[in-house]
């Protein structure tokens, strides 16, 4: 590995966007594939239902939002003093919305997701100002979080 600077600080990392964009790729698929019926009947038959629409909408879905706990706890661990426990707490909502909230039907379950991705943000944001999370947190994480409402929004119409 070469030795490379790292980004200024505030500056969105290079590797984290496009990681960041790369990890959209199924919430668009699913979006395309339930707005697009052709395009549903052959990911249907090429992939099978589980990879189509709003099925993976959901699967995906609820997988990236137990993810974010995962990342919302790697940032609780640079709290100090009484943002220690909140911190942590409040980390795994997440997976617990997704773990509760998620499963009543496809349709009540995107309902769900588009909630959960909306508190996610909400979190983001407290980690953001907090300084738990880095500068260039936000900057990332809005937009990221609109394309992915508006793909499970997709679903619904």
């Amino acid at each position: 590995m070469t030795d490379r600077p790292t980004p200024p600080a505030g500056r969105l990392p290079r590797a984290a966007l496009v990681l960041g964009l790369a990890g959209l790729i199924p919430f668009l698929w699913g979006a395309a594939t339930a707005l697009v019926p052709a395009l549903d009947t052959f990911s249907q038959g090429a992939l099978g239902p589980r990879f189509s629409g709003i099925y993976v909408l959901n699967f995906y879905g609820t997988i990236i939002l137990a993810f974010m706990s995962g990342v919302l706890w790697g940032f609780a661990t640079r709290a100090r003093g009484w943002t220690i426990w909140p911190a942590y707490a409040l980390s795994v909502l997440p997976a617990l919305w997704a773990f509760f909230m998620v499963g009543g039907g496809p349709e009540g379950s995107v309902v769900a997701l588009l909630w959960g991705y909306g508190g996610l943000l909400v979190l983001d944001a407290l980690y953001w100002a907090l300084r738990l999370a880095p500068r260039w947190w936000m900057m990332l994480r809005v937009p990221l979080t609109a394309i992915v409402a508006a793909c499970l929004s997709a679903a619904l119409l």
